[in-house]
């Protein structure tokens, strides 16, 4: 699909996200156009946005719209998708991928949400955060799979667990999905970059980009990336912050 083969051929391996603010209150996006900002991203090099319209972050369904109105690049839709009239909203307002949260949803009902979102052309964008739930995913050769390196339980307010995406990075790469993703949490580029050269095949940044700004952010990301090869060839088998490949 579209979403997803623009972030396995890109060069910088990023989806870059609009977000009207965090999990807490802090305002991120402030008085920038969202159109603008996202056309930052591209400028910078991101080959997919996310576009939240989740209320916590204070996210509507125009941000979505208006995002999709004045850019190409493929979109997400982040927001709590439950029901297939949620799908039919979201290819509707532009999206590519929607987010489907395991973790949010009743019994039974992730099979038919990735279902309908491959019916209807939409990337199922599955967040996890469990190795129980990366195998409750079907179809995920069709899916990017997602580790959420923060707990939703607390609105993504708390801390980010980047050892999660370490823990769980065999248990994507087992269950087939073509791009496994760390998402969230990723304010600092030389993690983020220790974990693309662990295996990720993409990441998901937010706030450290909406903080930095996009051409910074992404700089900081290529520059560290460069010292992770570096590193590599210094230490064979081992990756900077204490990532192994195939672990």
């Amino acid at each position: 699909m579209r979403f997803t083969e623009a972030l396995l051929t890109a060069a910088l391996p990023v989806v870059m996200e609009v977000k009207v603010r965090s999990g807490s209150g802090e305002p991120l996006l402030g008085d920038r156009d969202p159109v603008g900002f996202a056309a930052e991203c591209e400028r910078a090099g991101a080959p997919c946005l996310s576009v939240v319209t989740g209320r916590w972050f204070g996210g509507t369904p125009a941000l979505l719209r208006e995002v999709s109105r004045g850019t190409a690049l493929p979109l997400l839709r982040k927001d709590f998708i439950v029901r297939e009239s949620d799908l039919d909203d979201s290819a509707a307002w532009g999206a590519d991928a929607v987010l489907i949260t395991p973790g949010v949803l009743p019994s039974g009902v992730l099979g038919g949400l990735v279902e309908g979102a491959l019916r209807r052309g939409l990337t199922p964008f599955v967040e996890v955060t469990s190795a129980a739930q990366v195998d409750a995913v079907p179809h995920a050769g069709e899916c990017v799979l997602a580790v959420n390196n923060k707990d939703i339980g607390d609105r993504e307010r708390g801390p980010a667990d980047l050892d999660r995406s370490r823990r769980l990075l065999a248990a994507l790469r087992s269950a087939g999905t073509p791009c496994p993703v760390s998402a969230s949490g990723l304010d600092d580029p030389a993690a983020a970059a220790a974990l693309l050269a662990a295996g990720y095949a993409a990441l998901l940044v937010g706030s450290g980009v909406l903080r930095a700004g996009a051409r910074r952010w992404a700089a900081d990301l290529r520059a560290a990336r460069g010292s992770a090869g570096a590193a590599l060839e210094a230490k064979p088998g081992r990756i900077p912050g204490g990532f192994e490949p195939g672990r």
